[in-house]
Protein backbone atom coordinates (compact mmCIF):
# COMPACT_ATOMS: atom_id res chain seq x y z
CA UNK A 1 0.00 0.00 0.00
CA UNK A 2 1.40 3.37 -1.00
CA UNK A 3 2.17 6.12 1.51
CA UNK A 4 -0.65 8.32 0.16
CA UNK A 5 -3.19 5.54 0.67
CA UNK A 6 -1.95 4.98 4.23
CA UNK A 7 -2.24 8.68 5.04
CA UNK A 8 -5.76 8.70 3.61
CA UNK A 9 -6.71 5.78 5.86
CA UNK A 10 -5.17 7.54 8.89
CA UNK A 11 -7.27 10.63 8.09
CA UNK A 12 -10.41 8.51 7.72
CA UNK A 13 -9.61 6.77 11.01
CA UNK A 14 -9.28 10.18 12.66
CA UNK A 15 -12.78 11.07 11.38
CA UNK A 16 -14.17 7.77 12.69
CA UNK A 17 -12.53 8.27 16.10
CA UNK A 18 -13.89 11.81 16.30
CA UNK A 19 -17.41 10.59 15.51
CA UNK A 20 -17.16 7.92 18.21
CA UNK A 21 -16.71 10.61 20.87
CA UNK A 22 -19.87 12.54 19.88
CA UNK A 23 -23.04 11.26 21.62
CA UNK A 24 -25.53 10.46 18.86
CA UNK A 25 -22.94 9.76 16.13
CA UNK A 26 -21.26 6.41 15.49
CA UNK A 27 -17.97 5.48 13.92
CA UNK A 28 -19.96 3.14 11.70
CA UNK A 29 -21.90 6.15 10.41
CA UNK A 30 -18.66 7.91 9.54
CA UNK A 31 -17.25 4.79 7.86
CA UNK A 32 -20.40 4.67 5.74
CA UNK A 33 -19.99 8.33 4.83
CA UNK A 34 -16.37 7.73 3.81
CA UNK A 35 -17.27 4.72 1.65
CA UNK A 36 -15.18 2.16 3.59
CA UNK A 37 -17.82 0.44 5.74
CA UNK A 38 -17.81 -3.00 4.08
CA UNK A 39 -14.01 -3.03 3.89
CA UNK A 40 -13.88 -1.95 7.55
CA UNK A 41 -16.10 -4.85 8.67
CA UNK A 42 -14.18 -7.31 6.45
CA UNK A 43 -10.88 -6.17 7.98
CA UNK A 44 -12.19 -6.76 11.51
CA UNK A 45 -13.56 -10.15 10.46
CA UNK A 46 -10.12 -11.15 9.12
CA UNK A 47 -8.98 -11.72 12.72
CA UNK A 48 -10.45 -15.23 12.76
CA UNK A 49 -10.04 -18.71 14.26
CA UNK A 50 -7.61 -19.71 11.50
CA UNK A 51 -5.30 -16.90 12.61
CA UNK A 52 -5.64 -18.00 16.24
CA UNK A 53 -4.88 -21.62 15.33
CA UNK A 54 -1.77 -20.53 13.41
CA UNK A 55 -0.61 -18.53 16.44
CA UNK A 56 -1.10 -21.55 18.70
CA UNK A 57 1.01 -23.63 16.27
CA UNK A 58 3.60 -20.80 16.36
CA UNK A 59 3.25 -20.34 12.60
CA UNK A 60 3.69 -16.59 12.86
CA UNK A 61 4.10 -15.88 9.15
CA UNK A 62 0.83 -17.63 8.30
CA UNK A 63 -0.97 -16.00 11.24
CA UNK A 64 0.16 -12.49 10.34
CA UNK A 65 -0.70 -12.98 6.67
CA UNK A 66 -4.43 -13.41 7.34
CA UNK A 67 -5.53 -10.08 8.90
CA UNK A 68 -5.86 -7.02 6.65
CA UNK A 69 -3.12 -5.14 8.49
CA UNK A 70 -2.48 -2.82 5.56
CA UNK A 71 -5.99 -1.46 6.00
CA UNK A 72 -6.68 -1.79 9.70
CA UNK A 73 -3.40 -0.45 11.18
CA UNK A 74 -3.46 3.02 9.53
CA UNK A 75 -7.17 3.28 10.32
CA UNK A 76 -6.58 2.27 13.94
CA UNK A 77 -3.75 4.80 14.20
CA UNK A 78 -6.13 7.55 13.11
CA UNK A 79 -8.84 6.41 15.56
CA UNK A 80 -6.42 6.35 18.50
CA UNK A 81 -5.01 9.74 17.51
CA UNK A 82 -8.52 11.22 17.50
CA UNK A 83 -9.38 9.71 20.89
CA UNK A 84 -6.19 11.08 22.44
CA UNK A 85 -6.41 14.45 20.71
CA UNK A 86 -10.03 15.07 21.72
CA UNK A 87 -9.51 13.95 25.32
CA UNK A 88 -6.00 15.27 26.08
CA UNK A 89 -5.39 18.23 23.73
CA UNK A 90 -8.85 19.56 22.83
CA UNK A 91 -11.63 18.20 25.03
CA UNK A 92 -14.52 17.41 22.72
CA UNK A 93 -16.88 16.80 25.66
CA UNK A 94 -15.96 20.31 26.82
CA UNK A 95 -16.63 21.71 23.33
CA UNK A 96 -20.02 20.02 23.45
CA UNK A 97 -20.70 21.78 26.72
CA UNK A 98 -19.45 25.20 25.53
CA UNK A 99 -20.68 25.11 21.89
CA UNK A 100 -23.39 22.43 21.69
CA UNK A 101 -25.40 24.04 18.87
CA UNK A 102 -22.41 24.40 16.54
CA UNK A 103 -21.04 20.88 17.13
CA UNK A 104 -24.42 19.20 16.86
CA UNK A 105 -25.29 21.37 13.85
CA UNK A 106 -22.27 20.07 11.94
CA UNK A 107 -23.01 16.45 12.76
CA UNK A 108 -26.71 16.89 11.99
CA UNK A 109 -25.70 17.97 8.48
CA UNK A 110 -23.23 15.09 8.12
CA UNK A 111 -25.78 12.47 9.15
CA UNK A 112 -28.58 14.09 7.12
CA UNK A 113 -26.39 14.05 4.03
CA UNK A 114 -25.47 10.41 4.58
CA UNK A 115 -29.16 9.43 4.72
CA UNK A 116 -29.77 11.08 1.35
CA UNK A 117 -26.67 9.41 -0.11
CA UNK A 118 -27.65 5.96 1.18
CA UNK A 119 -31.26 6.14 -0.01
CA UNK A 120 -30.10 7.43 -3.38
CA UNK A 121 -27.90 4.33 -3.67
CA UNK A 122 -30.87 1.98 -3.16
CA UNK A 123 -32.97 3.53 -5.95
CA UNK A 124 -36.77 3.71 -5.98
CA UNK A 125 -38.12 2.45 -2.60
CA UNK A 126 -40.74 -0.27 -2.44
CA UNK A 127 -43.19 -1.27 0.27
CA UNK A 128 -40.63 -3.53 1.96
CA UNK A 129 -38.09 -0.69 1.97
CA UNK A 130 -40.55 1.65 3.69
CA UNK A 131 -41.25 -0.99 6.35
CA UNK A 132 -37.53 -1.54 7.03
CA UNK A 133 -36.94 2.21 7.13
CA UNK A 134 -39.73 2.62 9.69
CA UNK A 135 -38.49 -0.32 11.81
CA UNK A 136 -34.96 1.08 11.87
CA UNK A 137 -36.18 4.55 12.82
CA UNK A 138 -38.51 3.29 15.57
CA UNK A 139 -35.85 1.00 17.06
CA UNK A 140 -33.22 3.71 17.11
CA UNK A 141 -35.67 6.30 18.45
CA UNK A 142 -36.54 3.94 21.31
CA UNK A 143 -32.87 3.59 22.26
CA UNK A 144 -32.22 7.33 22.11
CA UNK A 145 -35.16 8.06 24.41
CA UNK A 146 -34.23 5.60 27.11
CA UNK A 147 -33.55 7.13 30.51
CA UNK A 148 -29.97 6.66 31.74
CA UNK A 149 -29.60 4.35 34.70
CA UNK A 150 -27.28 4.21 37.67
CA UNK A 151 -24.70 1.49 37.10
CA UNK A 152 -21.76 0.02 39.03
CA UNK A 153 -18.10 0.83 38.36
CA UNK A 154 -17.03 -2.80 38.77
CA UNK A 155 -14.78 -4.36 36.14
CA UNK A 156 -17.39 -6.86 34.97
CA UNK A 157 -19.82 -4.06 34.14
CA UNK A 158 -17.12 -2.02 32.37
CA UNK A 159 -16.51 -5.14 30.26
CA UNK A 160 -20.22 -5.28 29.32
CA UNK A 161 -20.27 -1.53 28.63
CA UNK A 162 -17.30 -1.93 26.28
CA UNK A 163 -18.99 -4.76 24.38
CA UNK A 164 -22.28 -2.87 23.99
CA UNK A 165 -20.55 0.38 23.05
CA UNK A 166 -18.45 -1.23 20.30
CA UNK A 167 -21.51 -2.92 18.82
CA UNK A 168 -23.23 0.47 18.63
CA UNK A 169 -20.10 2.07 17.18
CA UNK A 170 -20.01 -0.51 14.38
CA UNK A 171 -23.68 -0.10 13.53
CA UNK A 172 -24.41 3.14 11.66
CA UNK A 173 -27.09 5.20 13.37
CA UNK A 174 -26.41 4.00 16.90
CA UNK A 175 -23.75 5.80 18.88
CA UNK A 176 -21.33 4.02 21.17
CA UNK A 177 -20.91 7.24 23.13
CA UNK A 178 -24.67 7.49 23.54
CA UNK A 179 -24.78 3.91 24.85
CA UNK A 180 -22.13 4.89 27.39
CA UNK A 181 -24.30 7.87 28.36
CA UNK A 182 -27.28 5.58 28.87
CA UNK A 183 -25.11 3.33 31.04
CA UNK A 184 -23.85 6.41 32.93
CA UNK A 185 -20.27 5.64 31.89
CA UNK A 186 -19.50 8.32 29.26
CA UNK A 187 -17.42 10.67 31.43
CA UNK A 188 -16.02 7.74 33.42
CA UNK A 189 -14.63 5.94 30.35
CA UNK A 190 -13.39 8.97 28.41
CA UNK A 191 -11.64 10.33 31.51
CA UNK A 192 -9.93 6.95 31.84
CA UNK A 193 -8.82 7.18 28.19
CA UNK A 194 -7.43 10.67 28.70
CA UNK A 195 -5.49 9.73 31.83
CA UNK A 196 -4.60 6.09 30.96
CA UNK A 197 -6.44 4.63 33.94
CA UNK A 198 -5.73 0.94 33.33
CA UNK A 199 -8.17 -0.36 35.95
CA UNK A 200 -10.96 0.99 33.71
CA UNK A 201 -9.31 0.67 30.29
CA UNK A 202 -8.35 -3.01 30.50
CA UNK A 203 -11.87 -4.42 31.14
CA UNK A 204 -13.36 -1.88 28.70
CA UNK A 205 -10.94 -2.85 25.92
CA UNK A 206 -11.47 -6.56 26.64
CA UNK A 207 -15.24 -6.10 26.32
CA UNK A 208 -14.83 -4.00 23.19
CA UNK A 209 -12.63 -6.64 21.53
CA UNK A 210 -15.12 -9.38 22.40
CA UNK A 211 -18.01 -7.40 20.94
CA UNK A 212 -15.90 -6.45 17.92
CA UNK A 213 -15.06 -10.06 17.03
CA UNK A 214 -18.61 -11.39 17.45
CA UNK A 215 -20.67 -8.50 16.07
CA UNK A 216 -18.47 -7.90 13.02
CA UNK A 217 -19.21 -11.44 11.84
CA UNK A 218 -22.94 -10.91 12.18
CA UNK A 219 -22.74 -7.62 10.26
CA UNK A 220 -20.61 -9.18 7.53
CA UNK A 221 -23.12 -12.04 7.10
CA UNK A 222 -26.04 -9.59 6.83
CA UNK A 223 -24.24 -7.31 4.36
CA UNK A 224 -23.26 -10.23 2.13
CA UNK A 225 -26.79 -11.64 1.91
CA UNK A 226 -29.13 -8.69 2.43
CA UNK A 227 -27.17 -5.61 1.41
CA UNK A 228 -30.06 -3.52 0.10
CA UNK A 229 -32.28 -4.33 3.08
CA UNK A 230 -29.40 -3.56 5.44
CA UNK A 231 -28.76 -0.16 3.81
CA UNK A 232 -32.44 0.80 4.08
CA UNK A 233 -32.63 -0.35 7.71
CA UNK A 234 -29.43 1.58 8.53
CA UNK A 235 -30.95 4.66 6.89
CA UNK A 236 -33.85 4.33 9.35
CA UNK A 237 -31.41 4.15 12.27
CA UNK A 238 -29.73 7.31 11.03
CA UNK A 239 -33.07 9.05 10.53
CA UNK A 240 -33.96 8.60 14.20
CA UNK A 241 -30.53 9.79 15.32
CA UNK A 242 -31.36 13.21 13.85
CA UNK A 243 -33.75 13.75 16.76
CA UNK A 244 -30.76 13.61 19.10
CA UNK A 245 -28.49 15.71 16.90
CA UNK A 246 -30.95 18.55 16.20
CA UNK A 247 -28.84 21.49 17.40
CA UNK A 248 -31.68 23.73 18.61
CA UNK A 249 -33.43 21.29 20.90
CA UNK A 250 -33.58 21.92 24.64
CA UNK A 251 -31.18 19.40 26.13
CA UNK A 252 -32.73 19.14 29.56
CA UNK A 253 -32.39 15.36 30.09
CA UNK A 254 -29.65 14.89 32.71
CA UNK A 255 -27.62 12.42 30.66
CA UNK A 256 -24.29 14.14 31.07
CA UNK A 257 -22.87 17.66 31.42
CA UNK A 258 -22.26 17.52 27.66
CA UNK A 259 -26.02 17.61 27.09
CA UNK A 260 -27.24 20.90 28.48
CA UNK A 261 -30.06 23.36 27.92
CA UNK A 262 -29.76 25.04 24.54
CA UNK A 263 -31.17 28.53 23.98
CA UNK A 264 -29.16 29.74 20.99
CA UNK A 265 -28.73 33.40 20.14
CA UNK A 266 -29.34 34.51 16.55
CA UNK A 267 -25.61 34.55 15.73
CA UNK A 268 -25.18 31.07 17.21
CA UNK A 269 -28.17 29.81 15.25
CA UNK A 270 -26.70 31.22 12.01
CA UNK A 271 -23.33 29.57 12.61
CA UNK A 272 -25.03 26.28 13.51
CA UNK A 273 -27.19 26.46 10.39
CA UNK A 274 -24.15 27.19 8.22
CA UNK A 275 -22.26 24.23 9.71
CA UNK A 276 -25.34 22.06 9.17
CA UNK A 277 -25.44 22.95 5.47
CA UNK A 278 -21.68 22.52 5.15
CA UNK A 279 -21.83 19.03 6.67
CA UNK A 280 -24.74 18.07 4.42
CA UNK A 281 -22.95 19.30 1.28
CA UNK A 282 -19.66 17.65 2.29
CA UNK A 283 -21.20 14.19 2.63
CA UNK A 284 -23.03 14.44 -0.69
CA UNK A 285 -19.80 15.54 -2.39
CA UNK A 286 -17.88 12.65 -0.81
CA UNK A 287 -20.57 10.15 -1.80
CA UNK A 288 -20.41 11.30 -5.42
CA UNK A 289 -16.62 10.95 -5.40
CA UNK A 290 -16.87 7.45 -3.95
CA UNK A 291 -19.46 6.51 -6.57
CA UNK A 292 -17.23 7.80 -9.38
CA UNK A 293 -14.24 5.80 -8.13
Amino acid sequence: MRAKQRLTLVAKGFCIGTADIIPGVSGGTMAFMLGIYREFIAAIKSFDLAMLAALIRLELRQALARPHFGFILPLLLGIIAALLFFTRVVSLPQLLQDYPEQVYGLFFGLVGGSIVALLRETGVPGGRDCLLLALGALGSYGVFNMVPVQTPDAGWFIFIAGALAICAMLLPGLSGSFVLLLLNKYTYVFSAIGYFKLSVLLPFVAGALTGLVLFSRLLSWVLERYYRAAVVFISGLLLASLTVLWPFRARTVPLDPALIDASPAISTALVSGALMLAGFALVLALSRRVAVH
